[in-house]
């Protein structure tokens, strides 16, 4: 398989505290790839450099071949890799509709955009029924498939959803977890932080167990859920 994402000894520091400490992994085209783990391990830090948001202080990060070393982070949305944040971060004042356009703000392609915008509405059909409305009028897990809309609408070859189901009712969790299970079956690639290790790991093709900064377990979704050590830190079982 073709390595869309190589991370290579990547490390990113707060001052003169490190907080991921020389991680390595690949993410390959098609693929759902996870990093799971505890608050504090350097799972959204990871994402944030990786978006270009935060600076790494050594290592090597290659998307399509490209490293992405000195390419700020407007840049790395146009080479494909989309970044949909914990927290969401949507515009609540603004329409629904407005803020999926704003996830096109690079692309000119008019009947491409409307194409995308409609696809969003068939993953999440009550965007669409709502897309006039304020996005802060939407509920929590309302929002988060507005955030994931939103960072489809670049057209992203690679997808990066950090934390979707944080807050989220059982029920709002199982839509969007079906939801990526189903950008899955469409060919999107994706790397996925998530606390819900159970939920992450059935969807994952390889996952990659973080603490304290440091990738400590690797291996398939389905390996990792049936792992002892995993089994009793991240699934509550004894």
């Amino acid at each position: 398989m073709t390595a869309l994402l190589e991370v290579e000894d990547l490390r990113v520091a707060y001052g003169k505290i490190e907080a991921v400490k020389g991680i390595s992994f690949k993410v390959n085209a098609g693929e759902v790839v996870t990093l799971i783990g505890t608050n504090g391990a350097g799972k959204t830090t990871t994402l944030r450099t990786l978006s270009g948001l935060l600076k790494a202080a050594g290592g090597q990060i290659k998307f399509n071949g490209k490293s992405l070393k000195k390419i700020p982070a407007h840049n790395i949305v146009s080479l494909g890799l989309a970044h949909s944040p914990e927290g969401r971060h949507i515009f609540p004042r603004m329409t629904i509709e407005d803020n999926l356009r704003l996830g096109a703000f690079l692309r000119s392609d008019k009947p491409g955009i409307e194409k995308d915008i409609q696809r969003a509405y068939d993953l999440f059909p009550i965007l669409g029924e709502r897309r006039k409305q304020a996005a802060g009028t939407l509920s929590g897990g309302e929002q988060q498939m507005l955030a994931m809309g939103r960072a489809l609408m670049s057209q992203p070859k690679l997808l990066m959803l950090d934390e979707p189901s944080m807050g989220l009712s059982p029920i709002m969790m199982q839509k969007i977890m079906a939801t990526i299970a189903e950008l899955k079956s469409q060919g999107t690639t994706i790397l996925l932080v998530e606390q819900n290790a159970q939920a992450a790991l059935s969807l994952a093709d390889q996952g990659h167990v973080m603490e304290i900064g440091k990738i400590v377990l690797s291996g398939t979704g389905s390996d990792l859920l049936v792992d002892e050590s995993v089994r009793k830190a991240y699934l509550g079982e004894d």
